[in-house]
C-alpha cells in the first residue's frame, strides 16, 4: 500500500489546497473569533470526507453515478442549502462584541453548531461523492481487502484536510485584531456569503 497511499496523498493534497467551500467556511469562522466552532466546522467536514470514502469503498456511492434521479435529488439539496446558508449570511447584522471565541462571547452552537454545518455541507455535496467513486478505486492495489484499503486511503485525505485547516484557522486568528470593528465583520460576512452563494449557483448549473 505504500507506493498508492504516497501518490493519493498527492492528489488529494492538491485538492485540499484549492480554495473552496470548505476553506471559505473555516476562515470566515475562525476570523470572528470562534475557534471551537471553526474546527467543528473542520471536522464536520472530515466526517463527511470519511463517510464518502467509506461509502465508495463499500460501493454504495456508485449510485450517484448509476442513478441519474439519485444523484439530482442530492445536487438540489444541496444547492437550496447552499443557497440558504449563502443567503443567511448576507442578512446577518448581528455580531459578538468581543473576538475571543464562543466559550467569551456566548455564541450560540458552539462546536457542534460547527460540526453540523460542516458535514452537511459536504454530504450534501455529490461531486464530493462522485469524485471518490472515479478517484479511489484506481489506488486500491489488486487483491487489496476494498472496503479497509478504501477507509485507509480516505484517511490520508482527512489527515491531510485537517493539517491544512490548522493552518487557515492559525491564519484567521491573526485578522481578529482587525474584525472587531462591526463594518468589518459585515465585509466578511457579505464576502463569505457571496461565495457560499456562488457555489450554490455554480451546483445548481453543473451537469
Amino acid at each position: 500500500m505504500a507506493a498508492p497511499l504516497a501518490s493519493f496523498a498527492l492528489v488529494v493534497g492538491l485538492l485540499t489546497l484549492t480554495p473552496g467551500l470548505d476553506t471559505a467556511l473555516i476562515l470566515r469562522t475562525a476570523a470572528l473569533g470562534h475557534r471551537r466552532q471553526a474546527w467543528g466546522v473542520v471536522m464536520g467536514i472530515q466526517t463527511g470526507t470519511m463517510l464518502w470514502g467509506t461509502a465508495s469503498a463499500a460501493g454504495l456511492s456508485v449510485l450517484l453515478t448509476a442513478s441519474r434521479a439519485a444523484y439530482e435529488t442530492l445536487r438540489w439539496a444541496g444547492v437550496c442549502y447552499l443557497l440558504w446558508m449563502g443567503v443567511q449570511l448576507l442578512r446577518n447584522r448581528k455580531h459578538d462584541s468581543s473576538a475571543d471565541g464562543p466559550e467569551e462571547t456566548g455564541n450560540p452552537g458552539g462546536w457542534w453548531a460547527g460540526w453540523r454545518r460542516g458535514t452537511l455541507t459536504n454530504l450534501l455535496n455529490p461531486k464530493v461523492g462522485v469524485f471518490y467513486v472515479a478517484v479511489l478505486p484506481p489506488f486500491i492495489p489488486a487483491g487489496a481487502p476494498h472496503l479497509p484499503a478504501g477507509v485507509l486511503l480516505t484517511s490520508v485525505h482527512v489527515i491531510e484536510g485537517t493539517l491544512w485547516s490548522a493552518v487557515l484557522i492559525g491564519f484567521a486568528h491573526t485578522l481578529r485584531g482587525w474584525l472587531r470593528r462591526p463594518a468589518a465583520r459585515r465585509v466578511l460576512d457579505r464576502v463569505t456569503g457571496t461565495a457560499v452563494v456562488g457555489f450554490g449557483v455554480k451546483l445548481a448549473l453543473s451537469d
